[in-house]
């Protein structure tokens, strides 16, 4: 049932028909009848879901309940006297007893007209009030045994004749202050003359909860029940004219911002009434949460500021979403909150090597770090720098890092970074702003003492935003970075604590500022027979696991592992190893997909039916069956590699012509190579006249791929004297190093990667710098069995060793 909740119910000619008559306000004989008259001690009881009837008033309701529509249309042919009922709660469909007050009105229909839709519409008008004493009958419709509800009137009080006259002029002002209410209504108020009427009239049509209404209908005490309505009143009257003077203040050219700006106002009014719902209330979580942080007394002030400017900013402002977001970040941050690290030092030292095979340097460093943790109990945190060509484990080592201390684990990646403000943040005065990637990732770690890796620290790239890696001076400075500044956070945050990993494939891309902060550890490339321990205990069971097969259905010798690495693999680390491996896992996947057969036990021949033919030939790098060729070394970002330099002469006046996508520095080792060889040309037997009538052609192949350096000085050399003088050059040798104008033989860079090059070339003769040396010492002696060094002081070394 549905009640229009205003005053102009009184005029019923808009809500039922042409043929429906009016109806007159209670008078006061009709008032002294209906006191006179004598409440049935037996009703029928008609529910109602959103309404509360009072003595005296009449309403239109609109049946629509079968047991009620019955109720209607029995009571009707009798007396029309009915009980009517407000249920406690308006959203039960069908109400048992124990969801009715026990508190109601006895009603009179005084009309009922049967709507279009088949439902019924009555109107009716309350007699008396009653209390339920027993429900008797519940089917089809509720019958009650009933008892008077007794009213306590005043006489002769002035003070209630003054509340009454104050009910009726606040309703007047109501009346005059809502564009809602028709102006007739206030000719209704002011023909009333009975109090209780006036009161219950009111008390009918005011904008209250059923709650409300049906606490005034229980007042015993009329003038109780004056005093409640004129309090009702009041507050009603107070938010119309607080409604009223904001559309006031934002009646003229309202946009949409203004118009969103209205409706935030009334919303905050009505908060305000209600008790401060909204913003109060996160303001109260946000002082709950701040109780529980462990932070310093100086955050503290610094937050309790911001919170009170917080309280003082009015919610519907654009800063008031920024200020709070800021707030909420100080909340997040774990200030002061550290997981414990694992002081187990076996078990850490087992999680490394579960995870990653060799990388002994960087695993001896961890485990060092640990035992003095354990010792002092409490130390700065190294920035440690991996250093190596792409594929070799660095990135993943820093979880298995974080695994072995116990403690969270966060990745940033730096690669293409040139933002300044990425790293440091921006400042909370520009629209969209928000803290540097280091804050938020301690954020999202909910620890201040993670394993934080720094992933491509050398692809760190600047503009006209700034230079990042001038940015992270502070971060990964031990002596500064226990007081870092974020613009945003703009509080002094301690980094000291989190482990820094960094990770980069060459040094010289990395501002020397930087690098010398940072403690490099460089990890070199894997040896083939590595590499073959990796695939089986790593990247073979990984794919199986991720192409969903298990170990029984395929199989890799190292034989068969050890001809993927060598002839389809030409790289320092091991990921297109695993993509040759996925791609035999792939091929056994398909075959089982489709019922088909194949064969578990891999051979070389199934791998060349399913790779395709070998892509590396290693035999074709010792050829020497033609004078002017050498085999160099060669040192690259993505690990270490062998070279060739190629010699002929012809005909001609003399002239030199260098080809191969070849750098300055390298084309200055040729002209070196040709100058020092004249200079010397009788110590090999060429007569110096022929360097005037001959044209020399110096070529390193694969000339799409840019190539520079030093490194490549005596190979040059080598291959001048190999072609002048048709000496052959040994097989399988290699060697490295920088030449000078007197004859010198200079130490180079990189000498482990390309000593692995050459390794896994099948070369075992290396002719290097005597000041190269102390380079060789350092390599674990694995990785040089089988591999016979040439330390050289002179070019004329060289020569003597090199050719045939």
């Amino acid at each position: 049932m549905n009640k229009k909740n205003q005053f102009n119910n009184l005029f019923l000619s808009d809500s039922i028909n042409e043929e429906s008559e009016f109806f007159p306000l209670l008078s006061d004989e009709d008032e002294q009848k209906i006191d006179k008259e004598k409440n049935p001690d037996i009703l029928a009881i008609l529910p109602l879901r959103n309404t509360v009837l009072f003595p005296g008033v009449i309403i239109p309701i609109t049946i629509t309940r079968d047991r009620s529509i019955k109720l209607i249309k029995e009571a009707e042919k009798e007396d029309k006297i009915i009980g009517v009922i407000a249920q406690k709660d308006s959203k039960i469909e069908l109400p048992e007893v124990e969801d009715l007050n026990e508190i109601g009105t006895v009603a009179q229909i005084l009309k009922v007209l049967k709507m279009p839709d088949g439902n019924i519409t009555a109107v009716i008008q309350g007699r008396k009030r009653f209390e339920i004493e027993e429900i008797i009958e519940e089917d089809p419709y509720y019958k009650a045994k009933i008892k008077d509800y007794i009213e306590l009137k005043p006489y002769s009080d002035k003070e209630f004749d003054a509340i009454v006259e104050s009910i009726k002029d606040m309703a007047l002002r109501i009346i005059a202050e809502s564009p809602n209410i028709p102006n007739e209504a206030s000719i209704a108020i002011k023909n009333i003359k009975s109090p209780s009427f006036v009161i219950n009239f009111v008390s009918s049509n005011m904008s209250i909860s059923m709650i409300n209404k049906q606490a005034l209908l229980e007042e015993v005490d009329l003038k109780k029940r004056a005093i409640r309505v004129l309090e009702l009143l009041t507050k009603e009257l107070q938010m119309l004219e607080m409604k009223n003077e904001i559309q006031s203040k934002v009646k003229t050219d309202l946009d949409q911002q203004q118009r969103e700006y209205f409706l935030h106002q009334q919303m905050k009014a009505i908060q305000e009434e209600l008790g401060g719902a909204g913003s109060g209330k996160e303001i109260e979580e946000m002082k709950a949460q701040a109780l529980k942080k462990k932070w310093s007394s100086s955050v503290k002030e610094s937050f309790e500021k911001e919170l009170k400017k917080l309280q003082r900013m009015n919610p519907s402002m654009s800063d008031y979403s920024v200020q709070r977001s800021y707030l909420e970040l100080i909340l997040d941050l774990p200030w002061d909150e550290y997981t414990n690290d694992n002081f187990n030092l076996k078990k850490a030292n087992k999680i490394l090597n579960r995870d990653h095979f060799g990388l002994e340097e960087v695993k001896k460093r961890i485990i060092e770090h640990l035992a003095v943790l354990k010792l002092k109990g409490n130390m700065k945190s190294p920035i440690i720098c991996l250093y190596g060509p792409p594929g070799v484990g660095k990135t993943s080592l820093g979880r298995s890092i974080a695994e072995a201390l116990g403690r969270k684990y966060q990745r940033v990646s730096l690669g293409g970074l040139r933002d300044e403000a990425e790293i440091r943040g921006h400042r909370k005065t520009y629209i969209g702003a928000m803290p540097g990637r280091i804050i938020k990732a301690i954020k999202k770690a909910e620890s201040s003492n993670p394993v934080f890796v720094l992933d491509e620290i050398d692809k760190v790239t600047r503009d006209s935003h700034g230079d990042p890696s001038s940015a992270l001076l502070e971060v990964l400075d031990p002596e500064q970075n226990e007081q870092f500044h974020d613009n945003y956070l703009e509080l002094e945050y301690d980094l000291s604590k989190v482990l820094f990993v960094a990770t980069a494939n060459s040094l010289s891309s990395i501002q020397p500022a930087l690098r010398d902060r940072m403690e490099i550890i460089e990890i070199s490339g894997y040896t083939i027979e590595e590499k073959v321990k990796i695939a089986q205990k790593h990247l073979f069971p990984r794919q199986l696991e991720a192409h969903g097969l298990t170990k029984d259905k395929l199989t890799l010798t190292d034989t068969v592992l050890e001809k993927i690495v060598d002839q389809y693999t030409r790289e320092s680390g091991v990921r297109g190893l695993e993509k040759m491996i996925s791609k035999m896992i792939r091929y056994a996947a398909k075959s089982i997909a489709m019922d088909e057969g194949y064969k578990k036990d891999v051979d070389n021949n199934i791998v060349e039916l399913v790779l395709g033919p070998p892509k590396y030939d290693r035999e074709r790098f010792l050829d020497n069956t033609n004078p002017g060729v050498v085999t160099g070394l060669a040192w690259t970002s993505v690990g270490g590699d062998i070279l060739f330099i190629e010699s002929s002469i012809s005909k001609g006046k003399g002239e030199l012509s260098i080809t191969g996508n070849i750098g300055k520095i390298m084309k200055e080792s040729a002209i070196l190579s040709l100058e020092f060889l004249k200079s010397n040309s009788e110590r090999y037997g060429i007569d110096s006249s022929v360097f005037q009538n001959t044209n020399v052609h110096i070529h390193v192949p694969e000339g799409a791929t840019p190539k520079d350096g030093p490194s490549a000085g005596i190979t040059m050399f080598t291959s001048l004297v190999s072609i002048f003088t048709k000496r052959l050059v040994k097989a399988k040798i290699a060697m490295t190093g920088e030449i000078t104008l007197r004859g010198k033989v200079l130490p180079v860079g990189g000498i482990k990667e390309k000593l692995l090059a050459a390794k896994r070339s099948g070369i075992n003769e290396i002719i290097l710098s005597s000041q190269n040396k102390k380079d060789v010492a350092v390599i674990n002696e694995q990785y040089l069995e089988n591999m016979t060094f040439h330390y050289v002081d002179s070019m004329h070394e060289v020569i003597d060793i090199a050719l045939i």
